[in-house]
């Protein structure tokens, strides 16, 4: 479950200051019934900006497991800049966990790692961002027949949109990419589109829905959530 939320980085890097926040989410979705937790932090500096987060679910319906952790997955990005005016900024990040689909049975999440640009638009007052990201996408091959394309791309849309003064943050990311899977399927695509309240500064409660396609099994999938946040 990836909280890539790039956009509100940008604004912190704007404003000069660190981004870092916790969320827990229940899913309720079909066969699943589990918390997720998710760690994200952001920092700016002279040189362009560093962005991780972590994921960890903590059981699910689906695998049987209902005591620890059945996934672990984390994501690192390195945004690369040289003057303030720069509109393109060169990217680095990697991709990589593990997870569980029975009790005792444990797969990787493959290494992935990717190069690429990105671009940030934003309205005078930083209500409303959009950032856009191409990217090369290098995948570790684990098929036992070698068919894995390990050479592919992954598109990304980042956005942000404050509405009433703040009160209520509407953010989330887009992925689309290519990556040969066991079901032979090659195209996948991910949203998580997030929703947050705002009562104050540091706390929010909301929701997250996950829209995917292909992307754990040859289906369109909805998986939603109820989540509150803290930011630090």
């Amino acid at each position: 479950m990836k909280k890539v939320l790039l956009a509100i980085a940008f604004v912190a890097f704007v404003f000069g200051v660190n981004a870092q926040n916790v969320q827990l989410h229940y899913d309720f979705g079909d066969g699943r019934k589990m918390l997720t937790s998710t760690v994200e932090m952001f920092r700016p500096d002279a040189y362009g900006s560093t962005f991780f987060f972590i994921d960890m679910d903590y059981g699910a319906d689906g695998t049987g497991i209902d005591n620890g952790i059945s996934l672990a997955y984390w994501e690192i990005a390195r945004a690369f800049k040289w003057n303030e005016t720069q509109k393109f900024m060169p990217r680095v990040e990697y991709n990589g966990g593990t997870m569980s689909v029975a009790p005792e049975a444990w797969i990787p999440i493959e290494n992935c790692w990717l190069a690429g640009v990105e671009r940030t638009w934003a309205s005078a007052d930083f209500s409303k961002i959009l950032t856009l990201q191409a990217n090369y996408k290098n995948i570790k091959n684990k098929l036992e027949n070698g068919t894995k394309n390990q050479n592919s791309f992954q598109l990304t849309a980042v956005w942000t949109v404050q509405m009433a003064e703040g009160k209520f943050t509407f953010t989330g990311f887009a992925d689309f990419w290519k990556e040969e899977m066991y079901w032979g399927t090659d195209y996948r695509f991910l949203t998580e589109p997030q929703l947050w309240y705002n009562p104050c500064k540091n706390f929010s409660f909301g929701t997250e829905i996950e829209l995917s396609n292909n992307f754990v099994g040859d289906e369109f999938a909805v998986k939603p959530t109820l989540a509150v946040k803290y930011t630090f």
